[in-house]
């Protein structure tokens, strides 16, 4: 997943805000407890989502795909006073866990956490979105993206994480598998939609970044 040579992505973080200690215990704790703490969004992916929501000042974030609640917490720094981030997700064994950090972060009342499967969740939301992220089940990102896109306003951005897949969307050499062909599906689509502007920021594995006109 990281594709910046070692050195240069040290001194590209040793170059960046440092987590808050909150999230490097959240960070740490994820990679004691909980599977599959790849994940996560880390250290340089954090700040850069906090610095997107700063920019923006969102008056409602939406995420699909809380996992752990770290990215949760990055975006909601960057919430304008009142300011809510509605986050979705599946595995309600985790719930404890978020629940707890999103209370010591102070962002209980800011943080509304639904459990639940998102495609039925997501047309429940009566709300005017300013940022959406993206971070669930490969397979359903366009679903997603078409579920969410009447949601948001104009000028307003979806963001969507893995679109570089470790790599595979380039590995044309090799049999496709389901998830790297619907990452590939998704990032064709968004190419092709001339109702947004967008670009691809080779952070981690990949973000792109939609703003709809």
């Amino acid at each position: 997943m990281e594709f910046l040579p070692a050195d240069i992505q040290a001194y590209v973080e040793a170059h960046s805000d440092e987590e808050t200690g909150l999230l490097a215990e959240l960070n740490r704790e994820t990679h004691t407890k909980v599977m599959m703490p790849r994940m996560l969004s880390g250290h340089l992916q954090g700040r850069m989502l906090s610095m997107l929501s700063h920019m923006i000042q969102p008056k409602c974030i939406l995420e699909i795909g809380t996992y752990t609640g770290y990215s949760a917490i990055c975006m909601a720094e960057g919430l304008a006073p009142d300011g809510q981030l509605i986050t979705l997700d599946i595995n309600e064994e985790l719930e404890g866990m978020v629940r707890d950090y999103f209370d010591k972060a102070g962002l209980t009342e800011k943080i509304d956490y639904r459990i639940g499967n998102a495609m039925e969740l997501i047309p429940e939301i009566d709300a005017e979105l300013d940022l959406v992220f993206i971070d669930a089940d490969k397979k359903n990102y366009t679903n997603y993206f078409n579920l969410v896109f009447d949601k948001v306003r104009s000028g307003g951005f979806i963001i969507a994480d893995n679109v570089l897949w470790s790599g595979k969307v380039v590995q044309t050499e090799k049999k496709t598998d389901k998830d790297t062909q619907a990452i590939l599906d998704f990032n064709r689509f968004v190419q092709e939609d001339d109702r947004v502007e967008n670009v691809l920021f080779p952070v981690r594995d990949g973000l792109m970044v939609i703003r709809k006109k």
